[in-house]
């Protein structure tokens, strides 16, 4: 059965990169695979290539914590839209410097580097996830390229991991793309994936892990084109409306719906409900345009 709304519950299908909620399919955990092995061989670089939507977030996210369950200082930065000269104060910040050693009245690069010279001592490596490297400031570009092209010890257990989009990666900086000892391409999900991932949401917040009918999961993948970020949304809101409702199983009508809730309140959005070749029937379940108002 369908249990109704309940507050304590953590939400089934949130698309927050965060590490429980990462769906670990074949892709995703040779992804995973790929950039433990950088860490592992003192690797200086490795690239993360994606289209919008596919999980690049949730990957270095999840990427960073487990490196830093290995022994790895992982860290990560979004520099998407950042402007110049804030994005290394904001990488200190999020690195474990002791109080005295952030006080220091010295240049943040030098910060940058003595902890890195200390994590290097210590036998300890260090991982600066950098996210959207393609829309950062010129100056992490340039900073990532030294990181990665840098002979000097201090450098030695240093390992980069930029994520990029697949249109944007040409403005990675060249040294970045040269030196990627990987680059991972996460693929567009596969049916097997979208059934995987619901099931693993629904066991981990204690429902039904038969919920959706296998059709339901077939339309999510159809209207969603594999796109991870787009079947997240709509399992959520599927489950939503299912719970108001008060419906046992979720066909492929309620996915159908809820995609044209979703495509009406976001107008801009390029794929539609024609482009999937559905009917252009009016949505049944009003309990979804509710959470939209």
């Amino acid at each position: 059965m369908v249990r109704h709304n309940d507050p304590s519950r953590p939400s089934t299908f949130a698309d927050r990169p965060e590490p429980i909620t990462f769906y670990r399919g074949p892709a995703q955990e040779e992804a995973l695979a790929r950039l433990e092995w950088l860490v592992e061989q003192r690797q200086r670089c490795g690239l993360v290539v994606a289209e919008a939507g596919m999980g690049k977030s949730h990957l270095a996210v999840t990427a960073a914590r487990r490196l830093g369950g290995l022994g790895a200082e992982a860290v990560m930065l979004s520099l998407a839209g950042l402007p110049e000269g804030e994005w290394l104060e904001l990488l200190l910040d999020r690195l474990s410097l002791d109080p005295a050693s952030r006080a220091e009245p010295i240049r943040a690069w030098l910060k940058l580097e003595n902890r890195l010279r200390e994590n290097t001592l210590l036998g300890r490596p260090t991982v600066l996830v950098l996210e959207d490297l393609d829309r950062g400031p010129a100056d992490a570009q340039e900073a990532a390229a030294r990181l990665v092209t840098a002979a000097e010890p201090r450098f030695a257990t240093v390992t980069v991991i930029a994520t990029a989009r697949t249109d944007g990666v040409r403005h990675v900086a060249a040294e970045v793309r040269s030196r990627a000892a990987v680059r991972v391409e996460l693929p567009p999900w596969s049916e097997a994936d979208v059934v995987g991932y619901l099931q693993a949401g629904l066991e981990r917040t204690g429902r039904s892990d038969e919920l959706f009918t296998p059709a339901a999961a077939a339309t999510m993948l159809r209207f969603a084109r594999g796109v991870p970020q787009v079947v997240s949304r709509l399992a959520e809101l599927a489950l939503a409306a299912a719970e108001v409702e008060g419906l046992a199983q979720i066909e492929s009508a309620i996915i159908e719906s809820v995609w044209r809730e979703l495509a009406a309140a976001e107008p801009e959005q390029p794929d539609s409900a024609e482009d999937a070749d559905t009917p252009n029937t009016p949505p049944r379940f009003r309990a979804v345009r509710r959470l939209w108002s």
